[in-house]
């Protein structure tokens, strides 16, 4: 089997998709554990359901000439709850059956450190020809070259598919985005998307919004891909915090002007802690105790009404 070039044109994907929103009750449910959408022949995005996790992280598996690349492991270690180790094993598998190669190996690594993108490792331990990136600086520096934290940048290299790493803590000390000349995405974790940001680091957060506004100027990007959806289509309104049912979500995907959008919320807000409110995400900053009282007050209500089929 030839390698692919994937230095050759952008593909035409595919994110004309209905994602998984969590079912209407807890007393029917409808959603499968994970839904897979194949982007393109060799990128998939995944997403938990709300079913199984009120977060419902999105992971991200792109496969290049010598390896697969898994981004994020979600929310929930069992594996009969969340078959997270059983899915990409399936999509490797297939993939593989089309384009055979020996000792294919896979990288675990994570957009951060929180839980709801880390809680599936444990399901890879001991898989055969793969590496999980552990959960600290050194050892995201280390597996993917970056010298200098955070200011510097990494690479990926899945075999001809080379992913630029760039830090972007803020939201979490380790951080990252990647950027994958391919499909021309900018993954950004937990740092940008729509829905609430939480800037536990606003200095850091700033700049990296700063390094990732100027490493997407000289780059052509096709979409800004996150890891969580918690906004609703009419503008400035969300769903609130562990809920589990979304009916009215925006795409997944953002632009480049919102990417530069959300640099220039954050430095308007600077010094001021709070909770943020604009049209495509909200910015949590600072003291906000007021912000999340209203937001579990909010989730408490959504939740009830939830359990009772409402």
């Amino acid at each position: 089997m030839d390698d692919i070039d994937f230095g050759g044109p952008t593909p035409a994907g595919d994110l004309n998709v209905n994602w998984i929103h969590g079912s209407r009750s807890l007393r029917h449910r409808t959603d499968p554990p994970i839904q897979v959408h194949v982007y393109d022949a060799h990128t998939v995005i995944m997403r938990q359901s709300k079913d199984v996790s009120f977060e419902a992280p999105f992971m991200y598996l792109l496969f290049g000439n010598s390896r697969a690349l898994l981004i994020d492991t979600g929310a929930t270690a069992d594996p009969k709850r969340f078959p997270l180790r059983a899915t990409v094993d399936r999509l490797i598998s297939n993939w593989l059956a089309a384009r055979p190669r020996e000792d294919y190996g896979l990288v675990v690594a994570h957009t951060h450190g929180h839980r709801d993108h880390t809680a599936g490792d444990n399901q890879f331990l001991g898989r055969r020809e793969t590496v999980i990136v552990q959960k600290d600086v050194d050892a995201v520096k280390s597996s993917f070259g970056i010298s200098f934290w955070p200011k510097g940048s990494g690479q990926c290299d899945l075999g001809g598919r080379v992913l630029d790493v760039l830090p972007t803590p803020g939201h979490d000390p380790r951080a990252i985005a990647m950027y994958d000349p391919w499909t021309r995405f900018l993954l950004t974790g937990d740092t940008v998307y729509p829905g609430r940001l939480y800037a536990f680091d606003f200095p850091s957060y700033i700049e990296s919004l700063h390094r990732l506004v100027r490493f997407a100027q000289e780059r052509p990007v096709t979409h800004v891909m996150g890891c969580h959806v918690e906004m609703m289509r009419t503008p400035r309104k969300d769903y609130p915090a562990t809920v589990r049912y979304q009916p009215d979500e925006p795409p997944l995907q953002m632009t480049f002007d919102q990417l530069v959008a959300i640099k220039g919320a954050a430095e308007s807000v600077s010094g001021s802690p709070g909770a943020h409110v604009f049209d495509d995400f909200e910015i949590f900053t600072g003291p906000c105790h007021g912000a999340v009282f209203k937001q579990l007050a909010r989730a408490s209500w959504s939740n009830l009404k939830h359990r009772l089929g409402r």
